[in-house]
């Protein structure tokens, strides 16, 4: 995946900030040059996805509700670092204004991103431990919820978090609505 998109620059739609709040949603998995992978859930029934993080061997068990008051899917959508994106802040979330080459769609919503963070080694080994007690701090990885932020900027803090000298990928969660026909 790595050097599959080669967009330069993150171009996001920077608006006033508002509060996003979650509201409920189905769940697509899509891969692509960037990758994306489809999930599908019930309209009323949260996702419940194990997407790999960016880095070494990680994973993160996820369960969310859906945003959406129609039956819709996650798409998953993996852009190699640097990556481009087109969402703007709309009726408080995170909605797509451009269809991308990795999977995204025009009105899909952006639920989560992966974002890199300072913090104390995890785990539960020796070494971890002496790490935390000697203060050894580092980058790590997590999936941000886009609906939960408070505010806009916090949302492009998390996507831009994703740089080339912490990782060589973003993973990207949306949900779309699904087709009815």
């Amino acid at each position: 995946m790595k050097g599959l998109v080669t967009t330069t620059t993150l171009g996001m739609l920077l608006s006033s900030t508002y509060a996003f709040t979650p509201q409920p949603s189905l769940l697509q998995r899509t891969t692509a040059s960037a990758s994306s992978s489809f999930l599908s859930a019930a309209n009323s029934d949260p996702f419940e996805i194990t997407v790999d993080l960016p880095g070494k061997g990680l994973q993160a068990k996820m369960k969310f509700p859906p945003v959406m008051d129609v039956p819709s899917e996650i798409v998953e959508v993996r852009y190699a670092v640097p990556f481009g994106l087109d969402v703007a802040p709309k009726n408080n979330l995170a909605v797509c204004t451009k269809d991308g080459p990795g999977g995204e769609k025009v009105g899909d919503v952006l639920r989560y991103t992966s974002q890199w963070t300072l913090g104390l080694p995890r785990g539960d080994g020796v070494i971890t431990t002496a790490m935390s007690f000697a203060g050894g701090i580092g980058w790590q990885v997590s999936m941000f919820d886009v609906a939960r932020a408070s505010r806009w900027e916090d949302v492009v803090a998390a996507l831009v978090s994703n740089e080339r000298s912490r990782t060589d990928e973003v993973v990207l969660l949306f949900e779309r609505p699904l087709d009815t026909e």
